[in-house]
């Protein structure tokens, strides 16, 4: 006993010391935080101020709250975050899309290209007097033309830092850095649908006026999208300026500081030309518009190229201005440089890439991030990708190998770089200590350590000024760090939670997309019309058959060389004819995405042709987080289907058919007989490829459960197989039988080898040799076999086997419904979705499905709050589609060859 208390004391002695180890480890390691940071050089801001330091609000700050658009009326019921995904002209654009005003033509006849000769004088706009005068100017015109110059890479989100505005007499170029704070008054103007803005290339300045100014516009002409539609060799602005105004434009200035003032000559007359030709461009393209229509148009024909192209360009109004979300600050630009390194893309081995290394990069660009936003400065000015990439692979032990590393980094990077690079920034060498104490850190949990770093940086006594962009970062720091996966409050959770951030990771690199979906090209009508946007593989099918030819190569483009049946604007809908992002629709993450049915295969699968097929419009991109977001409401919405329509999701027991008289009811109790589709999988699986081994008592359970499907009745080995493929299709069975390792062998001997066809119909019988005796009960079902069995005629053909799908669904308002489907599983919510369609196409007709497909996408809309959808996505899509004559959709096709194959 005294050996055992001794024993008991020095153990304790060893967890206390080990504790205590533990205590001043994490003391001194704070204390060295504290320390550096009484000592922390002065941030470089408070010395260097910054333009956009003089803004007194901006709309779009550097927090991770999402961007709030304009509010109409204040006292509208709608929240802030229902706001944020709703246009708030989309009323006024909507109407110009069905209805273009092309009435600023007018005012463009007879301008000849002498007249806008442009010269020396220009109105610099740099006083709100003159922004009012500017307005009332702009509020008399029919039409003007419209520019912007940015700037980003000393900015987090970037800032409109010039804005070009040019009528038929004079040009303004309006400083938007002194009037940042009043540029809301010409709000009106670019949100009347009496006056036409031209610009060119409008999709991002259309952005950037959202977000910087509140200004959305409202009846836009884009010359970008009649080079489009006209299939200009190049769409470029600098192309239409020396074609038409024969004015060379040197777009290097493009990515000049446009911050400085005063701008220098060659900035000013580059700023002014840029506006100045627009509306002369605009009026020589409206020209070649009209002739197309003259020439391709017959008599009667709706069609108008210049109201096309006024449609295309009022879409581009529609896009919405949001922030990258990331779940983490910094994870998404991490897994991309990690992602990267072990592919062997950079200068380093993927041998190197370990663990720590990884975690490394994870610091490094949060690190980069949190610091980008505090500073308003942008992610490659803080630290580049190849600093990064440097810093986690070489592990710098002072400041001066820091400085080195960075120094040395960013020199092998400089000759691709477009913009002069200052190594280390200012930002690392003001803060110099905290990047080397993050790098020694010896912990994976910095959730507690950056909330203290932000609160060390921007707190009362914070070394980094604030601002408007970084104060809401201050009070609203949690919007970024609470979603940290890993937790060290407790091992459990701690190893749970890395576990899932795993699990997600494998997700991600197994599931998502290994290439863009989206590859936007283009296929023109033999008359010239835009039909439709469309992947590579698409267009090569048309043209390796000489049903198309190559007009363009950037993006790739045909133009079919048959009549076509139908036009988008058939449909009223733009969807199809606006080229589309690779991100998900509801964050907007463009590291990964996977493709997303917002209507269930199991419902839509069993559509009509016409109502599915080539319909890409509920097929969207979404990251992981959104998936499992969207799947968890879809999967719930599935329960209230099942109970509003009392179908069960799954089917309840299934039975031989032999065992179902001619009235359709069980030969014996249904309570005695019929088995759970998986519960009879698992069981003849296990008897098949473990039977002989097994303890006699298991054996005997498990042929049990496999006697109930067959009615009580002793079965055989063939009578395993056959119960193995219920729910099982041709296509499944090959699969299982490539993955398991396990040849059928005992039913199949039965079958003549050389007879494929016949030994599909065998496979097809087999399948559909069961029948569903309790889903049916409770949804009020007849017990009918859930498919047709074709093998009792032996003068079965090819259309036949075709047509072996088809359902006889007795629904309890009466009634038959014939459905085809061939990849119908018992173990899914196949049947539950066959009986659904069913049910909604007997009572509503398509009709019925069309209303059904609208209730899953508000499901989609309301779960996700998705604020990246393709232009023209609408709850209300009707999704009908018309087929050619030659169409194999085309059910009257189908219909006749079934009929001459019979």
């Amino acid at each position: 006993m005294a050996a055992e208390r001794e024993n008991l004391g020095v153990t304790a002695l060893a967890i206390a010391a080990t504790f205590l180890f533990a205590v001043v480890i994490s003391i001194r390691f704070l204390k060295e935080y504290f320390t550096n940071s009484k000592r922390r050089k002065s941030c470089y801001l408070n010395a260097e101020l910054k333009p956009q330091h003089a803004f007194k609000r901006v709309l779009a700050d550097n927090s991770y709250s999402p961007f709030k658009h304009l509010k109409l009326h204040s006292g509208d019921p709608l929240t802030d975050e229902e706001y944020s995904n709703l246009h708030p002209y989309k009323a006024e654009i909507s109407k110009l899309m069905k209805n273009p005003n092309v009435g600023f033509l007018e005012c463009l006849d007879g301008c000849e290209k002498g007249s806008l000769e442009m010269g020396s004088s220009y109105m610099w706009v740099e006083t709100e007097a003159q922004l009012r005068e500017l307005v009332e100017v702009l509020s008399n015109e029919k039409v003007f033309a419209v520019d912007t110059e940015q700037h980003s890479y000393r900015s987090f989100l970037g800032f409109t830092a010039l804005v070009q505005i040019s009528t038929l007499s004079a040009d303004y170029l309006v400083d938007t850095i002194i009037l940042h704070d009043a540029m809301g008054l010409l709000r009106p103007v670019f949100a009347n649908p009496g006056i036409c803005k031209v610009f060119h290339g409008a999709d991002n300045d259309v952005l950037w006026l959202q977000r910087d100014f509140h200004i959305y516009v409202v009846n836009l002409f884009d010359t970008g999208k009649v080079c489009d539609i006209l299939s200009k060799p190049q769409r470029s602005l600098a192309y239409l300026l020396e074609t038409y105004c024969s004015v060379s434009a040197n777009k290097l200035l493009q990515r000049e500081d446009w911050r400085q003032r005063p701008l220098s000559e060659e900035m000013i007359q580059y700023a002014q030309a840029d506006a100045h030709y627009l509306l002369y461009i605009a009026y020589c393209l409206s020209l070649e518009l009209k002739q197309q229509k003259d020439e391709n148009s017959s008599p009667g024909e709706k069609f108008n190229f210049l109201h096309e192209a006024c449609r295309r360009s009022n879409a581009t109004c529609l896009q919405l201005f949001g922030k990258d979300v990331e779940a983490f600050p910094g994870e998404l630009a991490a897994l991309s440089v990690i992602s990267r390194c072990l592919n062997d893309q950079e200068n380093i081995s993927s041998s190197l890439c370990d663990a720590k290394f990884q975690e490394l990069v994870r610091r490094l660009c949060l690190w980069r991030d949190v610091m980008a936003r505090l500073h308003d400065e942008s992610l490659r000015f803080v630290l580049s990708e190849s600093v990064v990439i440097a810093l986690a692979a070489k592990v710098p032990i002072t400041e001066t190998d820091i400085c080195s590393i960075i120094s040395e980094a960013d020199l092998n990077a400089e000759s691709t770089s477009r913009v002069p690079i200052q190594s280390p920034s200012p930002v690392v060498s003001s803060h110099l200590e905290d990047l080397l104490c993050l790098l020694k850190a010896n912990t994976t949990n910095l959730d507690s350590f950056f909330q203290l770093f932000i609160q060390q940086h921007l707190g009362p006594a914070g070394s980094c000024p604030l601002s408007v962009y970084n104060y809401a970062l201050l009070s609203k720091t949690n919007l970024g760090v609470s979603n940290k996966s890993t937790s060290n409050r407790n091992g459990f959770r701690a190893s749970k939670q890395v576990a899932k951030k795993f699990s997600r990771d494998l997700f991600v690199q197994k599931f998502s997309c290994k290439s863009p979906v989206y590859h936007n090209c283009k296929i023109y009508a033999n008359d010239g019309r835009l039909l439709c946007y469309c992947d590579r593989r698409k267009l090569e099918w048309y043209v390796n058959r000489n049903l198309a030819k190559l007009v363009e190569n950037d993006p790739l483009s045909i133009m079919l060389l048959f009549e076509p049946k139908g036009r988008p604007e058939d449909e009223d809908n733009e969807f199809y004819i606006q080229s589309k992002k690779n991100i998900c629709v509801g964050c907007g993450e463009g590291k990964h995405y996977l493709r997303y049915r917002i209507i269930p295969s199991c419902y839509r699968m069993h559509f009509p042709e016409h109502l599915k097929s080539h319909r890409s419009h509920d097929i969207v991109l979404v990251c992981v987080d959104c998936h499992e977001t969207a799947h968890a409401a879809a999967e719930k919405y599935k329960r209230q289907i099942a109970a509003e329509f009392g179908i069960p999701l799954f089917v309840g027991k299934v039975v031989e058919k032999q065992n179902i008289n001619a009235s359709g009811s069980p030969t014996v109790s249904s309570e005695e007989i019929g088995v759970s589709p998986l519960q009879l999988r698992a069981a003849t699986m296990a008897l098949l490829r473990h039977g002989p081994q097994m303890p006699p008592q298991r054996r005997d359970e498990l042929m049990q459960i496999v006697r109930a499907y067959y009615g009580g009745r002793e079965i055989s080995d063939a009578d395993l197989e056959r119960a193995l493929l219920v729910g099982m299709s041709p296509h499944e069975r090959r699969k299982f039988e490539k993955k398991r390792g396990y040849a059928f062998k005992h039913m199949t001997r039965s079958i003549n080898s050389n007879d494929m066809k016949q030994n599909d119909m065998i496979e097809t019988d087999q399948k559909q040799d069961y029948v569903d005796i309790l889903s049916v009960h409770e949804a009020g079902v007849s017990t009918q076999p859930l498919s047709t069995n074709i093998g009792d005629d032996p003068a079965s053909s090819t259309a036949d086997i075709d047509d072996a799908t088809t359902s006889d669904l007795k629904i309890e308002n009466g009634g038959d419904v014939s459905l085809k489907h061939e990849k119908l599983s018992l173990l899914g919510h196949g049947p539950h979705g066959k009986q659904v369609v069913a049910y909604l196409l007997k009572e509503y007709g398509e009709n019925g499905i069309s209303d059904f497909c609208q209730r899953w996408r508000q499901v989609f809309v309301q779960a996700l709050h998705p604020r990246f959808l393709p232009g023209g996505w609408d709850v209300m899509h009707s999704g009908k589609r018309d087929f050619g004559e030659f169409s194999i959709f085309k059910p009257t096709k189908k219909a006749s060859d079934i009929d001459a194959a019979g």
